[in-house]
This record gives C-alpha cells, structure tokens and sequence, in this order.
C-alpha cells in the first residue's frame, strides 16, 4: 500500500528527474547540452571571423579588381604570409594544450625548454662570426633545417637525461630547461654587445616574431611535419585526458605515463621547432590562447579542445595582422603587440585567486 501523497513508481513525478539525467548523459565530454551547443555556437563565430580576417587580408587594399589574373597574383603573394600565421597559430595552440596537460599545470608553456633562448642565440652568433652579410645570406633552406635539428635536439637531450631513468623527474627537467635557457640568453647578450650599431638593429628586427621571416622555400617541411604531429596528438586525445588527471591515477589506469608524456613532449618540441625556425619567437600566444581555450570550450575533452585552441590560434593572428597592418599600418608591431596582451594575461592569471 502506498503512503499518502507518493506517486506511483515511474509515474510523473519520478519521469523529470530521469528525463535531466538522460539529457545530462546525451552532453558527453560537456557537463550539460547547453555547455555543448555553447561550444559549437563559439566556435563556429571563431570561424566566421578566421574567414574574414583571412579574406581581408587577401583582398583588402589589393588594387586590381576580385577574381582578375592580376588580382590573384597579388592575392598569391600574400597567402604565403597566411600559410605561415596557420602554421604558427596551429603549432602554438596544439603544443601549449599538449604541453599543459602533461606537465598538469596551466600556467607554463613550452617555451620554458628554452626555444626563444636558442633561436636568439644561433641569429646572434650568425651576426657576430659573419656579419649582418651572413645574416641575410644564411636565410636559406639549411639553415632553416638547421635550427629545426639544433631545437629538438637540445629538446632530446633534455628528456632523455631527465625522464629516463629511476629517477626521472618532470619539474627538474623544466627547471633544466629554465636554465639552459638562461645561460643562451647571457650569451647572446654578450655578443649582441660587441656588435655595430647597424649590426644590432637588424639582429633585432630579425629577433621580432613576424611572418615576413617565413620563406615559402620552407613550407614544403614545416608542414608535413606540423601535419604529422598534429595528426598524432589527436589520435592520442585520449590518452591526454587521461594523463590529464595525474601520474598515479593515469598509471592505475593501465597507461604507460612515462612513455606518452615522452612521446607527447617529443611532438610539442618539433611543433615549436617549426614555429620558431619559421616566424621567430611567440612566447605568450599560446599561453593566451589556451587560457581563452579553457574558458570558451568549458570540457576536459581534447577532441574539441585541440579544434577550439587552433581556430582561436589563427582568428588572434590573422585578425591582429589585419588590423595592424590595413588600420592602424603598423605592420612590425603585431608580434610585440600579442606578447603584451598574452602577458597581460599571463599575469592576470598569476596573480588572481581561484582555480588556474
């Protein structure tokens, strides 16, 4: 005999909280359908305004009339710039998730293995031995190689002395890395203090992250290894969710931590190999970027956060590229203007209290 005033079992009172439940478990890798259809909305805005931005800056300010011959060799021309802010944008926001995840903090980047360090200090050296002369004719195809293997070597050495081993230590290798980095940058600043004025002046402007670094010449690498590593991590995405949740629990769970954070970080490290050789040094885009990320997608899942980090990667780019150079014609500030804002919230998220 039922009690007073209880409905029946199944009955209507008992049907909304099943129906909440069905509808919670149909959201998947997001905690509610409305945090997904919020994904999706974001996302596909972040699109839109990549489109834009890339249209704009094909065809805005392009004299000849859309769809002509000559426009489109103006148009051409210009793509290479576009190519190369798609491989950085992709290499930047990929490798920062990548790397945050395995390392379980959101504060570091993979700069800290000291990139930026080498990257200045191979142009340094170039000045100082050969001269700006040397400069400019070492901006070639093996040089670009060059430095693509100087980077993830040091990188190797770094995890094959530090993650290897019974003593294996992931915060002594960044901490190694912090200070290798450190070391290269002392260096470089002695040298750059025996150059010549005008020696100095285009080291620097060569050190500054522009697009203009990138040569065409070099796309037929860059990418297919960018490709490749991409490719790879999210196949592994995985694996990364569950690396996500510590050592203990990752290991309990019958993955090889050791091995796919070697793995993982092996990827990051020629993603930011290219990137550097390619367009120099970003050292907080993806830092913002994967902040942002974290906040837009609003799930643990790195199949959707991969897709939201690299088309939020290139709308920053494309979009801080296009208003710099066709609005305000600042082209050479982009790269210093991205590293204050990326800085600005790298503070922000320092400083504040709360969950990082």
């Amino acid at each position: 005999m039922q009690a007073a005033g209880a409905g029946p079992v199944g009955g209507k009172d008992a049907r909304p909280l099943g129906h909440e439940s069905a509808r919670a478990r149909s959201a998947g890798a997001f905690k509610t359908p409305a945090a997904a259809r919020t994904y999706w909305l974001i996302l596909a805005g972040l699109l839109v305004i990549s489109l834009l931005a890339a249209f704009g800056l094909l065809a805005y300010s392009n004299p000849f009339d859309t769809g002509t011959p000559k426009w489109w060799l103006i148009a051409e021309r210009r793509s290479n710039a576009l190519i190369a802010m798609a491989v950085a944008a992709v290499c930047h926001a990929v490798a920062t998730v990548a790397f945050q995840t395995v390392t379980n903090n959101r504060i570091l980047t993979p700069g800290i293995l000291g990139f930026q360090a080498l990257y200045t200090a191979i142009h340094t050296s170039t000045v100082y031995f050969a001269g700006a002369a040397g400069l400019v004719a070492a901006r070639t195809l093996d040089t670009f190689i060059f430095q693509l293997v100087m980077m993830v070597a040091l990188s190797l050495l770094l995890y094959s002395w530090l993650l290897t081993g019974k003593r294996a230590n992931m915060h002594v290798m960044l901490l190694v890395g912090v200070v290798l980095g450190g070391g290269l940058g002392s260096l470089s600043t002695f040298m750059q203090r025996m150059l010549t004025p005008s020696e100095f002046d285009i080291l620097t402007a060569r050190l500054f992250a522009s697009v203009n670094n990138a040569d065409p010449e070099y796309y037929p690498i860059a990418i297919p290894l960018v490709a490749v590593s991409v490719l790879v991590l999210y196949l592994k995405s995985r694996t990364l969710n569950t690396l996500s949740l510590g050592e203990p629990v990752a290991t309990n769970l019958g993955v090889n931590h050791r091995r796919e954070t070697i793995l993982v970080l092996v990827l990051v490290s020629v993603m930011m190999a290219v990137s550097t050789a390619l367009v120099g040094p970003l050292t907080f885009l993806g830092f913002l970027v994967a902040t942002l990320t974290y906040q837009f997608a609003d799930t643990y899942d790195h199949r959707y956060l991969f897709p939201m980090a690299t088309v939020l990667s290139f709308a920053v780019l494309a979009a801080a590229y296009f208003i710099m150079n066709h609005i305000f014609a600042a082209q050479g500030v982009v790269g210093i203007i991205i590293e204050l804002v990326g800085g600005l919230t790298f503070l922000i998220v320092i400083l504040r209290k709360g969950k990082l």
